[in-house]
């Protein structure tokens, strides 16, 4: 068994503050899927590692999201120029390997410092948005654009929070923009209660103006939003839905409630094409080591809840999944474990739609340190149906990877 890096942090429970994350997981399918595999051994390999050289960013932590040339975007917590994190961009070199280019270098202040699981959202512009966990004018952070401009790439800071009494401080996760160009994300901490919130920004002549439109949003994950313009979210134990009232108003809806011992359902929902909502949950399920969930639309407006697979947890299974899932047009299930598995650093599992609604659980694969580990981003998945993900330790020099799964 390979032992643990110096600097691994070992999570029982979601935390505040920086790592109080609850991630955000825009999943993206470049390309069409590939439905059927041959059954062969699934092998990993590390495609980058971070921080070799000076400048580079440290710690990935959100999931990649892909352009449709098939390049990666991501954003590292730290590194960069004075250690404040980096975007970044991974290009396929032609000869069977990656490029990484970073982007831009936070440099802290009021541009915004410590993109904390921050997956990116792209614009059909190839403008990129997301948000930092500190800096601003405030520093408890921005939510920022970052557009290329005569050869390089520009941040522009959107709104920095804090700006009023009840304002949402320190944004988490992606940002998600409707059919107008407005943004919506969420705040580990802030609003009315203190515990965080969801906020709005809409763009206008004057620049961006933001607004709280939900003020009870304890750890929420980052939101979903579905065909008719209704926002799906989590808080620490529960599932919500925001849906507008018509005259600039949101009203929520509780459409689960896990119970009075918090589960952290921490992980984005995805929907399938049936109008089904799936996620995880950090702790919970039958060996409190996390779980799979579907929530499923019934008539009067109820939602039918089902755990889908409770983590057995180390070393025979993954445990405590933080990020959300991948679905495919098959109905397979994919996503990661923070730790877990036969080296206790984190998995990479498949959930096999069999029929009937019930699935059967495969690993794919276990994170031993060196490949990876700790993993708190989800998966993307080419056209082939290989998987790619972040780890926030792991690779060369133990900064971070980015790693490629084949099934």
């Amino acid at each position: 068994m390979t032992s643990a890096p110096a600097r691994r942090r070992v999570l029982r429970q979601p935390p505040t503050e920086r790592w109080l994350l609850g991630l955000s997981i825009l999943l993206m399918v470049v390309g069409s899927l590939a439905l059927t595999r041959p059954a062969s051994a699934q092998t990993e390999a590390v495609i980058y590692s971070f921080g070799q050289r000076n400048g580079d960013g440290v710690e990935p932590e959100g999931t990649l999201i892909a352009d449709a040339r098939g390049n990666f975007y991501g954003t590292t917590t730290y590194g960069g120029t004075v250690g404040n994190g980096t975007i970044f961009k991974l290009v396929p070199n032609g000869h069977g390997g990656w490029k990484e280019t970073v982007l831009y270098r936070f440099p802290g202040g009021v541009a915004g410092s410590q993109p904390n699981a921050a997956t990116l959202l792209m614009d059909r512009s190839s403008n990129l948005y997301g948000t930092t966990f500190f800096g601003g004018v405030n520093n408890v952070g921005v939510a920022f654009e970052l557009s290329p401009v005569a050869g390089h790439w520009q941040e522009t800071v959107l709104y920095s929070f804090g700006s009023y009494a009840g304002d949402g401080v320190k944004p988490i996760n992606a940002l998600i923009m409707d059919a107008n160009g407005n943004l919506f994300g969420v705040t580990a901490f802030g609003g009315s209660a203190g515990t965080g919130s969801v906020f709005e920004l809409s763009p206008g002549g004057n620049g961006w103006t933001e607004r709280v439109i939900y003020s009870d949003a304890a750890s929420a994950a980052a939101l979903t939003m579905d065909g008719v313009g209704n926002l799906f979210g989590t808080t620490e134990n529960g599932v919500f839905e925001l849906s507008p009232d018509g005259s600039a108003g949101w009203i929520p809806k509780t459409l689960h409630s896990f119970g009075a011992t918090p589960v952290y359902p921490q992980g984005t929902l995805v929907f399938d094409q049936a109008g089904n909502l799936y996620g995880t949950t950090y702790q919970g399920g039958a060996k409190k080591f996390g779980s799979v969930y579907r929530l499923s639309p019934a008539p009067h407006g109820d939602w039918i809840f089902r755990t889908l697979y409770s983590f057995q947890g180390y070393p025979v299974d993954g445990q405590n999944p933080f990020a959300g899932l991948l679905l495919d047009g098959a109905g397979n299930l994919y996503g990661t474990t923070f730790d877990g598995g036969k080296y206790n650093g984190g998995t990479v599992f498949e959930l096999v739609a069999v029929g009937g609604g019930t699935y059967r659980k495969k690993t794919l694969w276990n994170f031993n340190g060196s490949d990876g580990e700790q993993i708190l981003g989800g998966l993307i998945q080419d056209g082939l149906g290989n998987l790619y993900g972040t780890s926030v330790f792991g690779g060369a020099v133990q900064a971070g990877a980015i790693f490629e799964v084949i099934p």
